[in-house]
This record gives C-alpha cells, structure tokens and sequence, in this order.
C-alpha cells in the first residue's frame, strides 16, 4: 500500500479556519497536534498497529467538518435509551445540544466548550494529558480540532447514583463530513460513577466520527464504563480511549460494536498500585464491514490485576482484527492479568485476525492469553434439533447465547436490556 500522507492536505487547509479557543495554551496544543498529524499523515498497513486495517477508504474522502444540525426531542428519542432521572449530554455533530441534554441534581457534567470558559485550570490539568498525539495520527487529528465535547468531572467522595449518558449524534448531510467527539472525565478519590458513551448515526450519506476519550481516577475510584458504537453502516468511526488509574482504583469498559462500514477502537488503561481493570467487548459484523479492536493495559505498579473478554461474530465477506496487549513493567511483580479473545465465524469467507500479545518484565507474575476462532457446534445444533427446534432456530440460539456472554456483564439495566434488542435486531437481520 502506498503511503496516504498526502490526504492529510483537507485537514491542514481546514486548520487555519478553526477560531481561536481564547486560551493561548489550548491553541498552541492543537496547533502542536497539527503539525504532528501533518508530518505523520494516515497510518498505512506497512505500520504494525495498522497491518490488518487499510484506512485509505478514510484518508481519500475529502471529508468536510460537520454543519450545524437541530434535532427535535422526538426524533432523537427513537435512537437513545430509556433513562429516566439520568445526566445525558447530547452532541448533534460535535456541538453541545442544552435542549435534548439534562443534568441531574449533584452531577456535574457539560459541554467542555463551557468548562474552558468556566474553569479552564480543571479542564487543562487533564485535556490531552493522556492520549498521546505522538503515538497516534487520528488522535493527533482529533486534538488539532477540539472545539466541543463532554466534560465530566466527579469530586471526592462523591458517589453517582444514577448512570452519565453522553451521547454523540451524526446527522449526515449533502457532503461527507467529519466530526471529532472529545470526552474527558475526571473522578477524584473514593469517587464512583457509571458512564456510557453512545455514538448513532443518520442519514445514509457517509460520515466520519473521529473521537478520543480520556478517563482519569483517583485513588480507590470506581469507574463503570460503557461505549455503544451503533453507527450507520455506511459511515467510519475511529476511537481511543485512555485511561489512568490511581492507586486501588477499580475500572471497568464494555465496548459494543455494531454498526459502521470501517471501525477501529482502541482501548488503553495505564494501572497503579493495587489497581484492577476490565476490558470486555463486543462486535458484530457482516457484509463487508471491517472492525478492529486494538487493546493496551500496562501494569506500570505491582499486585493490579486486569481481565479482558472480547467475543466477536463474522458474517458475509466481514472482517475483523483483535490485538491485545499486556505490558508487565520490571517493578509490577505480583500482577495477574487474564486476555481471552473468542470468535465465531458463520461465513466462509468472513476473516478474523487475532493476536493477543504479553510482554513481561517481571517475575513474579500470573498472566494467561488466549485466542479461539470457530464455527458453529455442530453436536449442539443437532442437540437442539433433536428436541425439535428447527437447525435455523437452533443456529439463532446458540449464535445469540455467544453474544450473551458479554451483554450479561453490563450492571446498568435498561442499557442491558436496550441491547439485547438491538442485538436480536441486527442477528435477524443478518439471518442468524
């Protein structure tokens, strides 16, 4: 594959038309990540992390960034979850929506625009800390446009009763645009939250969200999240989220995928002292969709443990592509770390490529990986069949128990239960 440095033109023509943000640091941050992302260009499959996804599709759209759109309440409610009494911030193609967003007594929470003007010292002290633009062009790109975005922030001592939805709407116009969600969440010790991020789509015209999440929790905080990704099929959707954990902090993340021509997430979690961490996914694919699901935990400090299921499930001319990773640092001894990647392949020609990965520094460690690629049980089809339930009927059950697994996992209710609607929905319409 040739290299697509020179599709990075759109963007830094684009660049010198963003307004100024008012604060001298946060231009030159974004300036700085522009001319990082100008002199990397879009990763190319000759790039390792990249080997088994071909973003050229991405690079040769000349995407525009996102008009303004207004959506009324009842048409975005057909999209969303059931959550009443609920914080949910919606963002209709990345601009902040007060009117379709509300905030629940005690949850402080909001457009990122606004916490720049409000208490800009928080919001720096944290925004693009984490997610490096160095290691990564399509962050670098988001952060060269930030503008909006969700801001969260969760003070000591503060438990949240009730789940923080962010919600990121795609409204696709006459022109293929682009839009570049940021979240950043902070939660202080001893703090509790459970936080969901959902990104839809529509309107059948191509899109593309381009969207970096940064997650920082204090000292024994427990954060419980949860990311939908149900974009429309004919749209790219390209995220990283990363985490850093505090000493005894407790962190979990179950990513569903669903939706999207062109999908790539990227899940990383720095872990300190004493520290646990979960990384469950989810992804669903058919007809010549492509999702890739790239994972990074590093036991940076001793006695952390991390675990991490992802299951997936081929159809059609579909691909897939899972790397985990798990660094042990040479001071994390007593780290237990588990990685399990599951695949259930329905279609002869579907292709999965998994590579889940360890590299340890220490010796005093406990650490598993494994990965598994199949079909169907044949013995339990006909098991089933033989107490008379119909082979498709019986494949239906036994591909949507594979899926269940993971959707189990998911504490909040009315997402879980949303879910397994939606996941019912999309195996019907694959036929399974």
């Amino acid at each position: 594959m040739t290299a697509v440095t020179e599709h990075a033109g759109p963007y830094v023509e684009a660049f010198p038309k963003l307004a100024s943000t008012g604060h001298d640091w946060l231009d030159a941050l974004r300036e700085s990540a522009m001319r990082e992302f100008s002199a990397r260009g879009f990763p190319t499959t000759r790039e390792e992390e990249w080997r088994f996804t071909n973003v050229a599709p991405i690079a040769r759209v000349p995407f525009e960034r996102a008009h303004a759109a207004d959506l009324t309440p009842e048409s975005l409610e057909t999209l969303l979850f059931s959550m009443p009494g609920a914080t949910r911030l919606v963002f209709v193609n990345g601009r902040f929506a007060p009117r379709l967003s509300s905030v629940a007594e005690g949850v402080k929470a909001g457009s990122l625009a606004e916490a720049l003007r409000t208490d800009p010292d928080a919001v720096r002290t944290h925004l693009a800390q984490h997610a490096s633009v160095a290691a990564n062009a399509f962050v670098a790109l988001n952060t060269a446009f930030i503008e909006d975005g969700a801001w969260v922030r969760v003070t000591r001592g503060t438990v949240v009763e009730q789940p923080v939805y962010l919600v990121y709407v795609s409204v696709a116009g006459a022109a293929p645009a682009v839009t570049h969600p940021r979240t950043l969440v902070t939660v202080g010790p001893n703090a509790q939250l459970s936080l969901a991020e959902v990104y839809v789509g529509l309107g059948e015209q191509v899109y593309f969200t381009n969207a970096v999440t940064e997650i920082a929790a204090g000292e024994s905080a427990v954060v419980d999240h949860y990311k939908l990704q149900l974009e429309r099929t004919s749209a790219f959707h390209v995220a990283t989220m990363q985490v850093k954990l505090g000493r005894s902090a407790n962190f979990s993340s179950h990513s569903i995928s669903l939706g999207g021509a062109l999908v790539r997430n990227d899940a990383n979690a720095v872990l300190d002292e004493g520290c646990e961490a979960t990384l469950n996914g989810l992804y669903l694919v058919n007809g010549t969709q492509h999702v890739d699901n790239h994972t990074a935990i590093d036991h940076a400090q001793p006695h952390a443990a991390s675990h991490e299921l992802y299951k997936g499930i081929l159809d059609g001319h579909s691909s897939a592509v899972f790397n985990g990773k798990i660094y042990v640092r040479k001071d994390a001894q007593k780290t237990d770390a588990k990685q399990t990647n599951k695949n259930l392949v329905l279609s002869e020609d579907a292709v999965i490529n998994t590579k889940p990965e360890l590299q340890i520094w220490a010796d005093d460690v406990r650490c598993t990986h494994g990965a598994t690629i199949g079909q169907l049980d044949a013995e339990a089809v006909f098991y089933l069949q033989s107490r008379g339930i119909g082979r498709e009927e019986a494949r239906d059950l036994l591909t949507h128990a594979f899926a269940r697994d993971v959707i189990d996992r998911i504490k909040v209710e009315p997402l879980r239960d949303r879910l397994e609607r939606v996941l019912f929905e999309r195996l019907h319409e694959y036929g399974h």
